[in-house]
């Protein structure tokens, strides 16, 4: 945007384009190799006890080998989106002036497909670096509809794996989410309301109103992601692509009597039962 060849100075582009000249001049400093490990450990600490917090984790890392202060922590679990899964205030990183919707599932008995749509976003370590994941989850079969992979946390890779979803799927009756910026944005919801889905957002301080996305992250990371250790977002993109397959059409579902999230979605039957 900022073309410092430009017959226009830098600071007269800045003012037409409204920015401030600190951030042209900015360059991001990459995240040391320490703090890369520290992040990938903190990630598994925080899936093995959700409950955690800065302070616990901090000693469990200590615990590990680990000198580092809790300061520390707490801006690594910033910067990968991590927080403890317990009633609290302000649990989402809501944006003041964006809507916040009411939480529509309470008490909803929710036995078919595409009745409930829900998503989150979470962080995937890698061997040089760190992405993030969304996931859009049919509530009633588990089935993962779409998925994008993002190296920043904003709303567009969000807004693409919601109208890719639409597109293969159709349309849910209910989409649930937190109330985390990127699903609160102007630009997520008027897709949600454009398709006529009514907006359901968890309640705050309540992780178990989207608890189901929990589940799917905990099978991802244990079942591929630290299995793998990928090297770059590339490599993801590959792994995941065969992963969500497998998920979809071949992972049985305890819940489900020994179908796959995909024969439940589609009503279809084991395919020994289909033989017999």
């Amino acid at each position: 945007m900022i073309d410092k060849d430009d017959k226009l100075t830098i600071k007269q582009q800045c003012a037409l384009l409204d920015l401030c000249r600190s951030g042209v001049y900015y360059q991001a400093v990459p995240i040391s190799e320490k703090d890369l490990e520290l992040m990938r450990q903190i990630d598994k600490i925080h899936l093995k006890w959700p409950f955690y917090g800065s302070r616990k984790i901090r000693d469990e890392l200590w615990d590990q080998g680990y000198d580092l202060g809790r300061d520390r922590v707490r801006r690594l679990m910033r910067l990968m989106g991590v927080e403890a899964l317990y009633a609290k205030p302000n649990l989402s990183k809501t944006h003041p002036k964006h809507k916040k919707y009411p939480y529509l599932l309470r008490g909803l008995s929710i036995t078919r497909p595409n009745h409930v749509w829900a998503t989150d976003i979470t962080y995937i370590p890698m061997a040089k670096g760190f992405c993030y994941l969304i996931a859009i989850i049919d509530w009633s079969s588990r089935m993962v509809l779409s998925w994008k992979l993002s190296n920043t946390l904003d709303t567009a890779f969000c807004v693409e794996a919601l109208e890719e979803a639409i597109a293969k799927y159709g349309c849910p009756e209910i989409f649930n989410t937190d109330q985390g910026s990127q699903f609160t944005s102007k630009e997520f919801t008027a897709t949600l309301i454009e398709n006529g889905i009514a907006i359901s957002m968890d309640g705050k301080g309540r992780w178990r109103d989207n608890v189901i996305v929990e589940r799917l992250w905990r099978s991802v990371k244990y079942e591929d992601i630290y299995l793998k250790a990928y090297g770059s977002i590339i490599e993801v993109k590959k792994g995941l692509t065969k992963y969500f397959t497998f998920y979809n059409q071949q992972r049985w579902h305890h819940n489900f009597d020994k179908r796959t999230p995909a024969m439940v979605y589609f009503n279809t039957k084991p395919q020994r039962q289909v033989a017999a």
